[in-house]
């Protein structure tokens, strides 16, 4: 009998154990069907983007907005602006158009052929949710400027209440004053519409300083609106006035900033002219072309090193240093050392080398002006606040200036070349009797003039056109700032420079730039009838001859 039952057992084993592997099996299925899908990258999210139903879409906009993608605010951007675009392959290519050109948003391509491509197409809940996104984005952006203009758009764009929680969301952790005070100035707008009367109020006097544009729009609607209330009229009148007087400081510096850029450039262009005619009394008319020169030198730095753009300019001071002071030596040995005493006649012949370098360069380079690119260091703006920002071109110029000046001060006081320049220019007699070979001196200081012209042609190719006829727009100003300065005299170059930028600069605003320059003109003439060694006259027996 227990044999008979054994293949009975046997059989309801193998089923249990059939069975408890098919619930196994079942649950791991379960396990990985529950099992999370692993995160999409920015790759497979754009291309989901132009995809599936709006909820979908709206999925795929939070999804891409909680990457960590500096590609995320372009695309969403885009978006937004309607310049976002698709075509219908599997899987979907993505483009953005820039400037009237599609480029590939995945690889940074140009797209040849845009004709399958079509906008993705955006209804007014999917702008709210990208708007709302793109300000949080933009709010937690690292660069401050960025930031910024965040702030500055919900300006523009009009406060709601979702955006209120936001901005104080920021400031509790934000460290820019510039951006802290654009946060201040839309809550204040904000409290301004929908406060009560006693909190309109507060937000005049929380406007009293701000210089944003639509601050100073809605104070100058609420002092006319003649449903205003006397007390809150009258803040805002207030408010207007120190908003004026902040922006009249602020236009004074900036035209002071101005006027001192303008005389770096003048600094940079006559300090070479200061030297070679104080020293030799020259009068040099080809030294434009010598920073002409300089400038064509920038430019063919960036042609031969177009990989180097952002090292061109340190590329090319030496180069065109060396360049325009190599000619000038040539200038001086071929032509000028047999007119010496002579300065109408010198005056002709480097009139006759001008002549001949500008069209030199017309032949090589044609006449036609040469693009020269700007390093990226030296591009862009610097915002101080609403009314009052400054090129970074302008700022390095200034400074460059500054630095080529004390660099010749430094070579004329601490070198013994320098000390044979001062000695021939004070009494040339004199420094022949004790040993100084005047002719090489004089080779010298006219290569060093040259070289510092070159140098002055790679400032002005950053805020100028180079071509053939750039030095010409400066010969006149250089003897002007040499003659004013006094002849000879770095210190004079200095002061007179930056004085006749600053009285052109704001002189501009009221008489035009040609009338600016015509008063400048006349003001010099009287001067110089009344001191004719100019500023600061030099000193020796040949300052008195």
């Amino acid at each position: 009998m227990k044999l008979s039952h054994r293949p009975l057992h046997l059989a309801a084993l193998w089923l249990a154990l059939l069975a408890w592997l098919g619930f196994s099996t079942a649950a791991l299925g379960d396990t990985d069907s529950q099992a999370p899908a692993s995160p999409a990258g920015f790759e497979q999210l754009v291309r989901q983007l132009p995809q599936g139903s709006l909820p979908q879409r709206a999925d795929t906009i939070a999804r891409l907005g909680a990457l960590d993608d500096p590609r995320v605010i372009e695309v969403l951007t885009a978006l937004q602006d309607g310049q976002l675009q698709a075509d219908r392959s599997a899987p979907p290519r993505v483009a953005v158009r820039r400037g009237g050109q599609l480029q590939d948003v995945l690889t940074g391509e140009p797209v040849q052929d845009s004709t399958g491509f079509r906008r993705v197409p955006v209804n007014n809940s999917l702008r709210s949710q990208l708007r709302t996104l793109l300000a949080q984005l933009n709010l937690n952006h690292e660069d401050a400027r960025v930031r910024y203009e965040a702030v500055r758009r919900f300006i523009r764009d009009g406060i709601d209440q979702a955006s209120i929680a936001l901005l104080e969301a920021r400031q509790t952790q934000e460290e820019s004053g510039l951006v802290n005070g654009a946060i201040d100035t839309a809550l204040a707008l904000y409290q301004l519409n929908h406060g009560s009367p006693a909190q309109r109020l507060e937000a005049v006097d929380a406007l009293h300083g701000s210089l944003e544009q639509e601050a100073r729009n809605a104070l100058t609607a609420l002092a006319s609106h003649p449903d205003t209330p006397t007390e809150l009229r009258e803040a805002a009148e207030a408010a207007l006035r120190s908003i004026a007087g902040r922006i009249s400081f602020y236009r004074f510096i900036e035209n002071l900033t101005f006027g001192l850029s303008l005389g770096s450039i003048l600094l940079l262009a006559a300090i070479g002219l200061a030297i070679t005619f104080g020293v030799m009394g020259v009068i040099n008319m080809a030294h434009g072309e010598l920073i002409m020169l300089g400038a064509y030198t920038t430019w063919g730095v960036q042609v031969l090193f177009p990989d180097l753009i952002e090292w061109s300019l340190l590329i090319a001071i030496p180069s065109a240093f060396l360049i325009s002071g190599l000619v000038g030596i040539a200038i001086e040995r071929g032509i000028i050392r047999f007119l010496y005493g002579r300065p109408l006649e010198t005056l002709l012949a480097t009139f006759g080398v001008s002549l001949v370098l500008q069209q030199a360069v017309r032949t090589l380079f044609s006449p036609l002006n040469r693009p020269v690119s700007s390093p990226e260091w030296i591009s862009g703006t610097l915002t101080i606040n609403p009314v009052l920002s400054i090129t970074w071109t302008r700022l390095y110029i200034l400074l460059f200036g500054l630095a080529v000046f004390v660099a010749l001060l430094l070579v004329m006081k601490r070198t013994t070349l320098g000390l044979k320049v001062r000695a021939v220019s004070q009494n040339r007699a004199m420094a022949r009797a004790v040993g100084v070979r005047s002719s090489w001196i004089d080779a010298l200081t006219f290569g060093l003039g040259s070289g510092i012209a070159g140098v002055a042609g790679v400032a002005l190719s950053q805020i100028t056109n180079v071509g053939p006829n750039l030095g010409q727009a400066y010969i006149i100003d250089s003897f002007m700032v040499v003659v004013f300065g006094g002849v000879g005299n770095l210190w004079g170059t200095l002061v007179s420079a930056m004085s006749l930028g600053l009285i052109n600069n704001f002189l501009e605003p009221y008489a035009g730039a040609m009338l600016a320059k015509v008063l400048v003109l006349i003001m010099l003439i009287l001067f110089i009838q009344k001191k004719p060694k100019g500023l600061f006259p030099q000193k020796g027996r040949a300052a008195a001859d």
